[in-house]
C-alpha cells in the first residue's frame, strides 16, 4: 500500500461507493491512568451510501449510518474512522459484514478479514483503497427537511433515520499494483 493524496484518487465514486461498496471501520479509544491510548474492540459495517468531495476547504467523505447499527454507537464515541474499499473477490465478506452485527461478536474472523491500525484507527488489510477520516460533523437526517416526500417514504420507517457523518480525509493509502 502506498500513500496518495486525496486529489490523486482515480476511482469513480459512484462505482466505488454505490456498486463496489466499502467497509466503515472504527473502534473506541480511551486513556489509561498513564495517559496511554487504549483501543477497544474494532467493528466494521458495509456501506453503499456516501460521497467524497470538498467541504470547508477540506477533502471529506460523507457516510450515513442507521441508529440501529452497532458501528454508529462506536463512531459516536470516537474521533476517527476508516473507509476500506475491497476488490470484487471480497463480495461475500462485504455481504457478511452488512448482514451481521458486531454487537453479537467478531465479524472479522467469519468474514476472513484482517484488521490493521494506522495511528489508532482500524482499517481492513485486504483493502485496495483506504480513506482515513477525522470526524468533523454528525447530524441525524430530519424527516421534515425532505423536499421530495417520496424519498422519505421509500427509504425510512418511523425513527429509523440515518445519521450523516462528515469526516476530513486525513490520509489515503492505495494498492498501486
Amino acid at each position: 500500500m502506498k500513500n496518495i493524496r486525496p486529489e490523486a484518487l482515480t476511482d469513480n465514486p459512484f462505482k466505488m461507493i454505490g456498486k463496489d461498496w466499502m467497509l466503515v471501520t472504527a473502534c473506541t479509544k480511551r486513556e489509561d491512568e498513564d495517559g496511554k491510548i487504549i483501543t477497544g474492540r474494532p467493528n466494521t459495517m458495509t456501506a453503499s451510501w456516501g460521497g467524497v468531495g470538498i467541504l470547508w476547504n477540506k477533502p471529506v467523505a460523507t457516510i450515513y449510518i442507521r441508529p440501529t447499527r452497532y458501528t454508529k454507537e462506536i463512531i459516536d464515541q470516537t474521533d476517527t474512522f476508516s473507509l476500506s474499499v475491497l476488490s470484487e473477490k471480497f463480495k461475500n465478506a462485504l455481504d457478511y459484514c452488512g448482514c451481521h452485527s458486531g454487537r453479537d461478536g467478531d465479524k472479522f474472523r467469519p468474514a476472513k478479514l484482517d484488521v490493521e491500525y494506522m495511528n489508532g484507527t482500524p482499517w481492513i488489510k485486504q483493502a485496495r483503497l483506504v480513506l482515513f477520516c477525522r470526524k468533523l460533523y454528525a447530524q441525524e437526517l430530519n424527516p421534515f427537511s425532505f423536499t421530495d416526500e417520496h424519498i422519505c417514504d421509500q427509504n425510512y420507517r418511523k425513527n429509523d433515520f440515518h445519521t450523516m457523518y462528515i469526516g476530513e480525509i486525513t490520509k489515503v493509502i492505495a494498492d498501486t499494483k
